[in-house]
């Protein structure tokens, strides 16, 4: 999986104020460095407070509203610039006002699958969890990135949210019950041997014999825990991860079909073909024009 985090954009604010934004991205990153704020999104059945420490992800997203401050009248409004990493207003200081810290996290269209599947709508890590204090490292690194504006910020920047996504995935994994899914299969011991030999060598003819001794399991316990746990048969499994392999490589490389079938065990090209047009809608070579052309 692919992805690449934008700049965050540092917003801050004194008084009674107010933002509104479009997502874009799959997923949405929203750190509550000082102060406090009701962060509301399509789907949501209620806004949700957030304070100083805070780290909120939205996925599959339409918009959001963030409001906080205090003061009479009507919120001020205001909204990042694009390109830009701050936005200040109405000389807020910013020892003491509302600042927040907000990105996209890119994915390509195999990790969005996944990752949207997987996370609700909101991950919400607390800053009195557990697992807090690495959390609160990566966005102290942010926040020195983006106020210092130094030689190589941005690249720094998209690193550090990069970190930070993955202290946010490892907080979500430790607190939540999953549910069946690729992100559960990977994180149970007894499947993790059987996985890691499908992950690793995808084009093998994998029978459920072998990937259950792997797992060191009976044949049937096999099957049994790995639908209950994964969502899906083994063998369904395994041909999803290689469909999302030939997205990628018919994505980033030049590779050609018929090589890429043997890669995968598909005995010819027109059996990859048929396999693939069944998963995801289409035949490999529209599937590759199209996403190039978009690009």
């Amino acid at each position: 999986m692919k992805c690449a985090a934008r700049s965050p954009a540092r917003s801050r604010c004194g008084g009674h104020w107010v933002t509104r934004s479009v997502i874009a991205s799959p997923l949405k990153l929203t750190v509550m460095v000082r102060g406090r704020c009701r962060l509301s999104a399509d789907g949501l059945d209620a806004p949700i407070e957030m304070e100083a420490g805070d780290v909120a992800v939205l996925t599959g997203r339409s918009w959001l509203r963030a409001e906080g401050g205090t003061g009479d009248g009507p919120p001020e409004e205001f909204a990042p610039e694009p390109g830009h990493y701050a936005l200040r207003v109405g000389g807020a200081d910013f020892a003491v006002d509302d600042v927040i810290l907000g990105g996209h996290v890119e994915l390509n269209q195999a990790g969005a699958a996944l990752l949207t599947q997987t996370l609700p709508p909101v991950t919400l890590i607390r800053s009195c969890d557990a697992a807090a204090p690495a959390l609160r490292a990566c966005v102290d690194r942010l926040v020195e990135e983006v106020t210092a504006e130094r030689m190589g910020a941005a690249f720094a920047v998209r690193q550090h949210a990069q970190l930070l996504i993955l202290e946010v995935l490892r907080a979500y994994l430790g607190q939540a019950e999953l549910t069946p899914g690729w992100l559960r299969a990977l994180t149970d011991d007894r499947l993790r041997p059987a996985l890691t030999l499908m992950h690793r060598e995808p084009g093998r003819h994998w029978g459920l014999e072998e990937l259950a001794r792997a797992a060191a399991m009976s044949r049937t316990s096999f099957a049994v825990r790995f639908r209950s746990v994964a969502g899906v048969p083994p063998l369904t499994y395994l041909n999803s991860w290689r469909m999302l392999l030939a997205q990628r490589a018919l994505r980033d490389d030049d590779v050609r079909i018929g090589a890429l079938a043997v890669q995968l065990g598909y005995t010819s090209e027109s059996a990859f073909s048929t396999a693939f047009k069944r998963e995801v809608g289409e035949a490999p070579l529209r599937y590759r024009h199209r996403l190039r052309q978009a690009s």
